[in-house]
C-alpha cells in the first residue's frame, strides 16, 4: 500500500522538526532545502519547556547531540549591573518540569536531521512553485523531478514565497525598527552562571551560555532599517563596551572573531496574522506563518510547537484513512495554533517595546516597574508560553 508523502519546504528548524514527527506517523518525507549544506556556523536558540516537552512527545531528545547544560538563573539587568528580575532555573523547573536550555543551531540541525533517512533531505534544491494545492499538489523544483504529494508543509521562512503565492494581497513583514548583532564566542575561563538580557536606553545586550560551554551574545539598538553596516565587532565595542561585567570580555572574545562571524540582521515580525494556516493542502509553520520578535525567545519554539500539532493532527501515513483525511485535519492545525502563535507573536511585539525605550524618564519608569514586579508574579506571568503546549484531539 502506498504511503501518503509529504513535501517540506525549508530545513529550518520547523521543517527539520515537521519532516521527523511525519516520518515517525508514516509519512515518506522529502525536505526540500535552497542552500547547498546544512549550516556549520550560527548563532545559538533556546528551547524552552514548551518546546522540549513537544519534542520529547515525538521521541527527539535534543540533549543526545546539544548538550543539557543550563544556566543557574535567568532575569533582566540594568547597564549597571543591577538586576531588574531574576528567577533561578531550578524553580523554573520545579513549574515546567524542565529548565530551559540553549543549544547551537547547528547542533540542533544536526539532531532532527539524523532522526530522518538520509535520502528525505534534499540540500540544494529550491522550490520554484507548488500547483494544484486543493487536488494533488505538485512541487518544481530548479533541480527537477517534479515532486508530487498529499502535504506541503511551508516552513519557507519570514519572506516566503509560497505564503506570497497563495495570500497576495498579505501585507508581509514589517521592520520593527531595531537591528541585531550575534555571535558565538569561546570563554572557558570566564564563569558566567546566568543567562541574562541587558535593558538600556534603546539598546540591549542578551548573553547565553549554550550546552556545549560557548556564549550565545545577542545585542540590538534602535536604528532606520537598511543602516549602513560598518565593523560589526566595533560597533558593539563602541555600544556596550562601557556597561557591566562580564560584557567587556565577552567583547574582548568577539573582537578576536572574523568579521564575517558577527552576524547582523534589521528585526522583523509578520505584520498581521494569515487569514488561516493552511489553503487546500499546503500548511504554513514557524516565521512563514507568524514570523516574531525574538525578544521572548519563542520564534523557533513556536516553530517547533506548529510541526508537532500539524503531525498529530494529520492521518497516519499509511493511507488507509478516507482519501479527504488531510483537508480536515489542515483546518483543525489553523484552528488550534492560528490564535495561539499570534499570541505569542503580539507579546513578543510588547516585550521589544519596552527593551528599546530611550527616553530617560520612560526608562527609569520602565525599570522602577519591572524591578517592583514580584518574582512569583514574574514566574506565573510565563504559564501561557512554557506550559502552553498542548496536543488537540484529531478530527
Amino acid at each position: 500500500m502506498a504511503r501518503r508523502r509529504a513535501v517540506v519546504v525549508g530545513a529550518g528548524i520547523g521543517g527539520l522538526t515537521a519532516a521527523v514527527a511525519l516520518h515517525r506517523r508514516g509519512w515518506s518525507v522529502a525536505v526540500c532545502e535552497r542552500a547547498a549544506e546544512p549550516p556549520v556556523t550560527g548563532a545559538g536558540i533556546g528551547l524552552a519547556p514548551n518546546a522540549l516537552r513537544a519534542l520529547r512527545t515525538i521521541g527527539v531528545d535534543v540533549t543526545r547531540t546539544t548538550g543539557s547544560a543550563v544556566p543557574a538563573a535567568m532575569g533582566v539587568r540594568r547597564s549597571d549591573g543591577r538586576w531588574l528580575t531574576r528567577t533561578a532555573t531550578a524553580d523554573l523547573a520545579a513549574r515546567y518540569g524542565t529548565p530551559p536550555i540553549a543549544v547551537p543551531r547547528p547542533a540542533l540541525t544536526v539532531a532532527l536531521a539524523t532522526a530522518l533517512p538520509a535520502e528525505a533531505l534534499r540540500y540544494g534544491t529550491a522550490v520554484t512553485a507548488v500547483e494544484d494545492a486543493e487536488g494533488r499538489p505538485v512541487v518544481r523544483t530548479e533541480a527537477g523531478p517534479d515532486l508530487p504529494a498529499d502535504l506541503v508543509v511551508a516552513a519557507d521562512g519570514i519572506h516566503s514565497p509560497l505564503r506570497h503565492a497563495y495570500f497576495p494581497a498579505h501585507p508581509g513583514p514589517r521592520y520593527l525598527g531595531e537591528t541585531a548583532w550575534r555571535a558565538l564566542v569561546e570563554a572557558p575561563d570566564l564563569s558566567v552562571p546566568a543567562m541574562s538580557e541587558t535593558w538600556g536606553r534603546g539598546e540591549r545586550f542578551g548573553v547565553t551560555p549554550l550546552s556545549d560551554g560557548r556564549f550565545y551574545l545577542y545585542a540590538t539598538a534602535v536604528l532606520p532599517a537598511g543602516a549602513p553596516a560598518a565593523d560589526h565587532r566595533a560597533e558593539l565595542r563602541r555600544r556596550f563596551g562601557s556597561w557591566h561585567d562580564p560584557i567587556p570580555a565577552l567583547l574582548d572574545r568577539v573582537d578576536r572573531l572574523a568579521p564575517d562571524d558577527v552576524l547582523r540582521h534589521d528585526l522583523h515580525e509578520l505584520a498581521a496574522p494569515l487569514p488561516r494556516l493552511h489553503h487546500g493542502r499546503v500548511a504554513w509553520l514557524g516565521d512563514a506563518a507568524h514570523a516574531m520578535a525574538p525578544n521572548l525567545g519563542q520564534g523557533g519554539c513556536q516553530a517547533v510547537e506548529d510541526a508537532v500539532v500539524l503531525a498529530h493532527l494529520l492521518p497516519s501515513g499509511d493511507g488507509d484513512d478516507a482519501p479527504d483525511g488531510v483537508p480536515p485535519a489542515l483546518a483543525a492545525y489553523t484552528a488550534a495554533r492560528r490564535d495561539r502563535a499570534d499570541a505569542v507573536r503580539r507579546r513578543a511585539r510588547r516585550v521589544g517595546r519596552l527593551g528599546a525605550l530611550r527616553h530617560p524618564l520612560a526608562v527609569a519608569a520602565r525599570d522602577l516597574a519591572v524591578r517592583a514586579t514580584p518574582d512569583r508574579l514574574a514566574l506565573r506571568g510565563l504559564d501561557d508560553l512554557f506550559d502552553g503546549f498542548r496536543l488537540p484531539d484529531r478530527p
